[in-house]
Order: C-alpha cells, then structure tokens, then sequence
C-alpha cells in the first residue's frame, strides 16, 4: 500500500501512526498503543534548573525554519525508526501546513528540536533530539507553551518514557486517547495563530509547575 500524505493524516485522525524498524528498512507500518503517552498541556514540569536556563536565554528558538534538519537530527542516531519514506512524507506534510517543527539554536548551531502533526486541536510529536544539555527540554518548554496559547487541548507523545514522565507526561489507555482525540479533533486550533515566546522568562511566568 503507497502511504500518502492525505493517508498519513487519515491514519492520525484515527489514531495511529507510522514506524519503520530502522532507517534501511523500507516497510513502513501502522502502530496502535494500547498505552499512550500524552503531555497535560497545563502540568509540564518546569524543574529550578531547567528555569534557570530557560530565564538565561543563552539560546534562540524558532518556528518551522529547518524542519528537515530536525527530522535529519532525530534521526541521527545508532537506532532509529525513521526511513527515507517516513521523512519524506513529513516533509510533505510540513509543506502542506500540517507538520511542524521547534528549533533551538546557540549562535547560528541547531543544538536541540522537536516535530509533530497537528491534526485540529491535537499535536502529535513524533521525535526529538538534544545536542547541548537541556536543549530538548527548552524545545518542548517553548513548544507546549505555544500550543496551549493557539487553541490546542492534546499534547500526544505516543508512548511514555521516563524521561517523558519526569517531564510531566501521563500514560493513558487506548480507549481513553481515542475519547481525547475525538474531543480534539473538533477543536480548530492553529499553531501558527501566535509568535513564540519573547523569551524564556515568559515561558517560565506562565507555566504553572515549576519545582
């Protein structure tokens, strides 16, 4: 079966997404949790050392400038799921607005990111990668703080890891995401309807779990 782009949004509406088994692997195929890791987009953990880099600002963030350059980091390890198919059908999906990416840089260096598929008021992050201390979790500060200023209600991390968990993040049941993301589904939130950030400090400000 040739996946489209239009069928790759098809399957995240209904809750699944694509895997291949590594990056030589052509078959890609559909992956159902029966646990899923979802963010609470109002309890992300923001630890007094991860606020003090965040007020340091020694970093820049950006919105969508090198989405393939992420997904080419993320997937820039010994053990990866992402194929040439799957990177290419996220670059398509960013073209068409639907994939989106954060990019943390230190001087004109990207050191850490994020990516993931909004589908109505769900965003779907697939991958993420760091390569200063930290630079990951800046990403997602900045990231979880945009969706919850443009409308979003689900943050979906597909599955949990503890370092997931220590960020915050919750597993649930299947049956449970599927009520989530149908709610989600009706909701018409667009990532791009704010700017980022002005800095750090305001993402710290307006988390509300801060330890």
């Amino acid at each position: 079966m040739t996946i489209t782009p239009d069928l790759l949004l098809q399957a995240y509406r209904a809750g699944v997404f694509p895997m291949a088994e590594h990056r030589d692997d052509p078959e890609v195929f559909w992956v159902d949790p029966r646990k899923r890791g979802v963010f609470p987009l109002d309890g992300f953990r923001i630890s007094r050392s991860l606020a003090k880099t965040l007020k340091r600002d020694a970093y820049r963030v950006t919105l969508n400038t090198a989405f393939g350059d992420v997904i080419d980091s993320c997937a820039d390890r010994s053990e990866t799921w992402i194929n040439h198919e799957i990177r290419t059908l996220y670059e398509e999906l960013h073209y068409k607005g639907h994939a989106h990416s954060i990019e943390v840089w230190m001087q004109d260096r990207l050191v850490g990111g994020v990516y993931g598929v909004a589908v109505g008021g769900a965003f779907c992050g697939e991958s993420m990668f760091s390569r200063e201390r930290d630079t990951s979790k800046i990403a997602l500060a900045w990231l979880i703080d945009l969706l919850r200023r443009t409308g979003f209600v689900l943050f979906d991390t597909q599955f949990l890891t503890h370092h997931l968990a220590s960020l915050g993040a919750v597993e649930i049941t299947r049956a449970e995401y599927r009520r989530y993301l149908a709610q989600a589904l009706q909701v018409p939130a667009d990532i791009t309807n704010a700017r980022l950030a002005a800095s750090g400090q305001d993402v710290v400000q307006r988390s509300t779990h801060t330890s």
